[in-house]
């Protein structure tokens, strides 16, 4: 039941980070903790969610919008130890149903066309965000998602984007993870179970990928926020 629950996890959650360049650890974290420990569940994610950048940044490489990229990355730096800070001095219940309300409203607001338009200091200021939601609660995607979504990103700069910002996130997280955390063999084991699956459902998402156009990616991006932050207040209740 286990390994059908892992497989079924996996390839569904690849095929929606290909797809949309979100979702992976929104869809599969929840799951593989039921199957691993907290420890092994993440660093399962990491390594999947890093394998899909990787396997992809060559052909997403025209869809990146680079100066947002940087923009990104450079102040993610100073929001990934925010974030541990939070992690560390607040609740980590309160923060979760904290940031599921925010995240229902705010999708809510994009539902009835609130729109904004892209600047300089927005990026940044997601960045930061982003970073510290990566090591608060280990979810870097939900101020993208909103912020990209708002600005009515068109589908391949906001995944190309997206997923070469992971590749980043994503590599810190997890060498602080070890560091810090310690690994297992069960979680390289068990990436290397994962990995046909992630390659299976990169082939089948890029096929995905190519057939949504953007009023249904809007949707599914709205139904990802909707998810998220349901999850995210039930888990704090």
């Amino acid at each position: 039941m286990d390994m059908f629950l892992f497989v079924f996890i996996i390839l569904i959650a690849s095929i929606l980070q290909t797809s949309t360049g979100f979702g992976f650890s929104i869809l599969a974290t929840p799951f593989l903790l039921m199957i691993f420990e907290p420890r092994e569940a993440i660093q399962i994610n990491l390594f999947a969610s890093l394998i899909i950048s990787v396997a992809l940044i060559a052909k997403i490489q025209k869809d990146i919008d680079f100066v947002i990229l940087k923009r990104l990355i450079v102040s993610s730096w100073i929001g990934l130890p925010i974030g541990i800070i939070i992690f560390l001095l607040v609740d980590i219940t309160k923060l979760k149903l904290g940031i599921s309300i925010i995240i229902l409203l705010l999708t809510i607001l994009l539902m009835l066309q609130f729109r904004m338009n892209q600047t300089k200091s927005r990026d940044f200021m997601v960045g930061g965000l982003s970073g510290a939601l990566t090591t608060g609660i280990g979810m870097p995607g939900p101020p993208l998602l909103l912020y990209f979504s708002g600005t009515s990103t068109e589908k391949a700069k906001l995944r190309g984007t997206t997923l070469a910002f992971y590749l980043f996130i994503y590599s810190v997280s997890l060498v602080i993870q070890v560091l810090f955390v310690g690994t297992s063999k069960t979680v390289w084991i068990s990436s290397g179970l994962a990995l046909p699956l992630v390659l299976i459902g990169l082939n089948l998402g890029q096929l995905i990928f190519k057939w949504i156009n953007q009023s249904l990616f809007q949707k599914i991006i709205y139904v990802i926020l909707l998810f998220t932050g349901v999850s995210l207040l039930i888990e704090s209740l």
